[in-house]
């Protein structure tokens, strides 16, 4: 597979060694939890067309940004810290934007505080997904989102589930859905294959079969429709 050049999955598993593609960077592959590149244009590909406008209200390395940009589509990223300058400063759980101006969100979000993107208070990256708080500020950004986007477009959500030793299984993933399903209509879940992460290692494989757990092999793509009926 030619990985320089995207191509439109057309399966519900999607599975990117890279995170980037072509020669531009899309986003900076050294950034915690940098979103793949290919998971932002299979995406924009499907749900919207050049000169649409796509927010990323948690857009971290910019990866949404680069993306957009390259395939002509109008977009806005938001940050409580931004990486770069073209990102502007916001929290996606109150954004600077009038209702119903967006025609396609992306939201990669924090799925627990395991990965420390920065120490802002109000960032949700610092709250435990073992806590109801957690929920309570995502489910926030799910409605902030419904607000800003216009009916009958398109949203998805990156997120992944959680395991530790202390906690056991958390399935994020699932109570993620579930906020979004208050706001949304569901139109798939693709799971998003994992690399590079840091327990993808011969000596975390072997810790997994020893002790009878399971290592984080995808993340879910969960992509809702925003269905006004009159």
């Amino acid at each position: 597979m030619n990985y320089d050049k995207p191509t439109i999955e057309p399966t519900t598993l999607w599975d990117f060694p890279r995170q980037n593609y072509g020669k531009i960077k899309h986003g900076d592959n050294k950034y915690p939890g940098v979103t793949p590149a290919f998971v932002i244009w299979n995406l924009i590909q499907r749900y919207t067309k050049e000169g649409d406008l796509v927010v990323d209200p948690m857009c971290g390395s910019g990866t949404t940004i680069d993306v957009c940009k390259e395939e002509k589509r109008r977009v806005l990223g938001f940050d409580i810290v931004p990486y770069r300058e073209d990102i502007k400063e916001a929290d996606a759980r109150k954004l600077p934007l009038e209702n119903e101006i967006a025609d396609f969100i992306f939201i990669d979000s924090p799925y627990s505080d395991n990965i420390k993107y920065n120490n802002h208070k109000d960032n949700i990256g610092n709250i435990s997904c073992t806590k109801k708080e957690f929920y309570i500020e995502l489910d926030k950004v799910a409605r902030e989102a419904f607000r800003i986007l216009k009916p009958n477009k398109y949203l998805a959500w990156l997120i992944g589930d959680h395991w530790r030793k202390k906690t056991g299984f958390i399935p994020v993933g699932f109570k993620i859905y579930s906020i979004l399903e208050q706001y949304f209509y569901p139109i798939d879940i693709v799971a998003v294959a994992r690399h590079n992460q840091t327990s993808n290692t011969p000596f975390w494989r072997d810790k997994a079969i020893k002790y009878n757990f399971y290592l984080r092999g995808f993340k879910y793509l969960i992509i809702m429709k925003k269905e006004v009926t009159e």
